[in-house]
């Protein structure tokens, strides 16, 4: 627990499992679900020297599909140029959003940070843990806990929930402790990585572009 306000630290669990590895001298195969290169340059930095990592890009709510494809591309590159301990290898799931519209159906008008996104997480966490399970993998985690806009706590949570489930382990993170997110921007800077400026959905997109439209700033 974290001190005062009994919260999980799980950046200190992911601590003492990682600490375990170096103990025993082993690596660990990781099946790493990817939401975009930016988020995923500091994990892969990070978490490479600990594991052989498949990175899982399943992400059925990014639109429009040019969208998706830059993004898929993106994580591609960044994979192949990334200087790491153990090199990854990218797994790139179905592009399916007709899965991500009928998992947020009635919630299409919640807020950012609501319900819809934590249908959202579910859906992209459960098609990484079926994979992982399927795969024999030791372990399965998400980049998104990296982004200061995304609930650790939350997606932490599912993640448990489906570990226990499919019965894979869920790797607890909270990757934007330790300055992690100043860290993938810095990476991101250094590999010249596209920095998408929306989280991925319609529904995101199109507050983007509210926000755009209010601030006078052209919308694309």
């Amino acid at each position: 627990m974290d001190g005062q306000q009994g919260k999980i630290n799980y950046q200190r669990e992911l601590d003492h499992i990682l600490s375990g590895f170096s103990r025993e001298g082993r690596v660990p195969r990781l099946l790493l679900h990817a939401c975009c290169a930016p988020c995923s340059s500091y994990v892969l930095e990070y978490l490479s020297a600990y594991f052989q990592i498949t990175v899982f890009f399943y992400n059925p709510n990014i639109g429009p599909r040019a969208e998706y494809e830059k993004r898929a591309e993106e994580i591609g590159r960044l994979i192949s140029c990334l200087p790491v301990e153990n090199r990854a290898r990218l797994e790139l799931g179905a592009y399916e959003p007709e899965r991500f519209l009928a998992a947020v159906r009635g919630l299409e008008q919640e807020p950012e940070g609501g319900r819809r996104c934590e249908a959202c997480f579910r859906l992209r966490l459960e098609e990484a843990a079926m994979l992982a399970a399927l795969g024999g993998y030791d372990y399965f985690c998400t980049t998104l806990t990296i982004s200061p806009l995304k609930d650790a706590a939350l997606l932490n949570r599912i993640g448990l929930e489906l570990g226990r489930q499919y019965g894979v382990v869920y790797l607890p993170s909270d990757f934007k402790k330790r300055e992690g997110y100043k860290r993938s921007i810095q990476l991101s800077q250094a590999y010249g990585l596209y920095r998408q400026d929306y989280c991925g959905c319609i529904f995101s997109k199109a507050e983007r572009d509210r926000s755009r439209a209010g601030a006078g700033a052209p919308i694309k």
